[in-house]
């Protein structure tokens, strides 16, 4: 059966993913039923401690963007241009992000844009949220799909049978195992030995921003680490990464006193600026961060996975959001070109289970790169030099940072592309050399033979604002 010929479609979670995807779905003519689990975030108060600051940059933007939703989402985000790290002893070191006024990424409050994106997809008239209705079960089959859905109110399971179903239900994903045994795939879920606790910065008493607006903030300390990511009220929202377990982890931080001498420890210049330390880190719960990854996100015509339910990643790429909004753009494109609805699920495994795996690969060494590296004095004279090779060969040398976070190029491309420069600038940039002296003209023909090839073909899709 082809796409034109059933226009009505059910999907499972209503979040980031989900709510972009029911919009643009309505846009295009389809009556859609979605199905969230949650109360209704706009009437009740939302969970708070386990937001992670969105960080949205082009891919996200460009999906946004395609619905018209851009102006409206970034009016409420803070531009971001670079990362600020704070050493133990309190010294700022600033790094941009890219070479161009335009290349920043946008620190914007997860909870908020739920709220937006929920809201856009009313807007439509063809989009029914039913809140409260959590997935059970599911049983997929040549026939269709019958859903089981509990209210948790103690009311009665309701069951439903619908001909295909879209899960982008988060990386807890009700819909994932049944979609994966139905097509006899496979996948891992790797838990990080990382938990994460949200603090807060508030504003000034007028308001004010108490560090620099336009920039993330990281505290680097080797095997953990502190980030800050400005808010639109002036606060900033800062999240502690931390080990579970060991001589310093959340394990040892068990009791007030504890937690306030490990931040004058090892994050002294925070105790001023965040806001009831004690108080917050046992109010709000400890975090946990996995990966996941399937071998395919689809079955039959039947049930198609997206967003964290079929790739979820941990936060230090910022990709998260991002290459789930990447799926809807991939989906809607396919869509437009009138597969039909087996073909157009199988397009969604074929093109983005690779890129998908690619970026959680990336991220993961991201973490690596935020924890350990971004105060090591060769890790900086490396990034400077990559600097000046951005701004001299803009078309030839593109930084994995700028490949991930300014362009549409696949996410295997920037990761290739990653592993190129990072040998190629372990052999040019030597200990006690300056960056600022090298001969840059004289890099230019490894630069054409050996980087240049990997991201070429893709510019048509490349750096654009």
């Amino acid at each position: 059966m082809s796409v034109s010929e059933n226009r009505s479609i059910t999907l499972v979670g209503g979040g980031l993913v989900g709510s972009l995807l029911a919009t643009g779905l309505a846009r295009r003519g389809f009556d859609v039923e979605l199905l969230e689990r949650r109360p209704d975030m706009r009437k009740s108060q939302h969970s708070a401690g386990r937001s992670i600051n969105l960080a949205v940059s082009a891919r996200g933007i460009h999906a946004l963007r395609e619905l018209g939703l851009a102006d409206e989402v970034l009016s409420r985000g803070i531009p971001m241009k670079g990362r600020i790290m704070h050493s133990p002893s309190g010294e700022l070191t600033y790094q941009p992000y890219g070479v161009e006024d335009w290349q920043c990424i946008y620190s914007i409050s997860r909870g908020e844009l739920n709220k937006q994106l929920l809201t856009a997809a009313e807007r439509t008239g063809r989009v029914q949220v039913e809140f409260e209705s959590r997935l059970k079960s599911t049983r997929l089959q040549a026939a269709g799909v019958e859903l089981e859905l509990d209210s948790g109110d103690g009311s009665p399971v309701r069951r439903l049978k619908r001909a295909r179903v879209i899960g982008t239900d988060g990386s807890a994903s009700a819909l994932r195992r049944a979609t994966l045994d139905r097509a006899s795939g496979h996948c891992t879920e790797d838990l990080l030995d990382y938990g994460y606790k949200e603090l807060t910065i508030l504003p000034g008493r007028n308001g004010e921003f108490r560090m620099d607006r336009n920039a993330l903030h990281i505290w680097p300390r080797g095997n953990f680490m502190l980030i800050a990511l400005p808010n639109f009220d002036g606060s900033f929202t800062c999240t502690l990464f931390l080990p579970y377990e060991g001589e310093l982890s959340f394990a040892r931080l068990t009791n007030p006193a504890e937690v306030r001498g490990f931040f004058e420890t090892h994050f002294a210049d925070t105790l001023p600026l965040i806001d009831d330390l004690e108080g917050t880190f046992f109010a709000n719960p400890t975090g946990h961060m996995v990966t996941v990854r399937c071998s395919t996100w689809h079955a039959g015509s039947e049930s198609l996975l997206l967003g964290d339910a079929a790739h979820a990643i941990v936060p230090f790429f910022g990709q998260g959001m991002n290459s789930g909004f990447e799926d809807c753009t991939e989906f809607f494109a396919a869509l437009d070109s009138g597969l039909a609805w087996k073909d157009l699920f199988s397009h969604m495994s074929r093109t983005r289970v690779d890129n998908a795996n690619a970026i959680a690969q990336m991220a993961i060494e991201n973490f690596l790169e935020m924890r350990d590296r971004v105060g090591d004095a060769q890790f900086l004279r490396e990034k400077a030099l990559e600097k000046r090779l951005q701004i001299r060969y803009p078309l030839d040398y593109i930084s994995r940072y700028s490949l991930v976070s300014f362009s549409r190029v696949p996410y295997t491309v920037a990761l290739e592309a990653g592993i190129k420069q990072a040998g190629f600038l372990r052999s040019v940039c030597e200990p006690g050399l300056d960056p600022a002296q090298m001969d840059i003209e004289a890099l230019g023909p490894r630069i054409l033979a050996e980087i240049a090839p990997v991201t070429r073909t893709h510019l048509p899709e490349g750096l654009k604002p």
